[in-house]
């Protein structure tokens, strides 16, 4: 009885969350933004990458962050992979769900610009010549 006993206790083991792991997530999340925090840098002192590939950059590092952040300090790594999935869809869903929204909004902006009467008078007409500084009135 006592071998049954200490079989079934053996199976059944916490994991163990070390201060190891913490310290690797930490010092993947500081790289990640320290390479970030460069690029948009660069960006503003020499204009060096297109503005649209540079934010595909951010969001792709964003969601890496995100991911290590989720996995070691909301304890999902060590979960089982029908968790993760039931967590993970309907996460994709609200990004895609946002998206959707920005999509959407873009596209009745433009539409509004185009085709509303109001918008197209005011776009036709000419502003005012600014005076230049020190002229006479």
């Amino acid at each position: 009885m006592s071998d049954a006993h200490s079989i079934a206790s053996s199976e059944h083991h916490e994991p163990s969350f070390s201060t190891k792991a913490i310290w690797k997530t930490f010092w993947i999340l500081l790289i990640i933004t320290v390479a970030e925090l460069v690029l948009a840098i660069l960006y503003y002192e020499t204009d060096f990458l297109p503005k649209h590939f540079l934010n595909g950059i951010f969001v792709i590092g964003t969601l890496a962050k995100a991911f290590f952040i989720i996995a070691e300090f909301m304890h999902l790594r060590h979960e089982i992979k029908n968790l993760i999935l039931s967590l993970a869809i309907p996460a994709l869903l609200f990004i895609w769900f946002i998206i959707a929204f920005l999509w959407d909004g873009n596209s009745y902006k433009n539409l509004r610009n185009d085709y509303d009467r109001h918008h197209l008078e005011q776009s036709k007409t000419k502003a005012p010549e600014a005076k230049k500084p020190g002229a006479a009135d």
